[in-house]
């Protein structure tokens, strides 16, 4: 086996502790997803939240990467909502029923439970 001449040695800034070396560009890309969702899994688990992603111009003032190359990827990171807790609210029946006549055509959503999640990820994502 030949010896690498480089590496990509790769940190991602908005995650602590989050760093690998891939052999090349193509490489070091496909593994920055498997590391994010390595610790998004580990943070789910835990119950700790997941950290939001801060802008690369941000990351690329910090004298601690200058010279870095950078790379975003794009993450789903409704696939990590942490374990489920039961939850008793209370909703005008009209809405109910809309509600269910959505979930009833839209099979994506699984259940009104799913729907109401998405719906709350939707609009706490444009807040941001």
């Amino acid at each position: 086996m030949p010896l690498l001449s480089h590496a990509w040695g790769v940190e991602v800034p908005d995650i602590p502790g989050c760093y690998f070396v891939g052999d090349d560009l193509d490489d070091a890309t496909a593994m920055a997803r498997e590391a994010i969702e390595g610790h998004f899994e580990i943070l789910a688990e835990d119950g700790a939240p997941i950290p939001s992603a801060q802008k690369v111009t941000l990351h690329a003032t910090n004298p601690k990467y200058a010279g870095c190359m950078w790379a975003v990827v794009d993450i789903d990171v409704t696939k990590y909502p942490g374990k489920a807790q039961k939850l008793n609210i209370t909703l005008p029946g009209y809405l109910l029923n809309r509600i269910n006549e959505y979930v009833l055509h839209h099979p994506e959503e699984k259940s009104r439970s799913g729907f109401l999640a998405s719906a709350a990820l939707k609009v706490l994502q444009q807040d941001r």
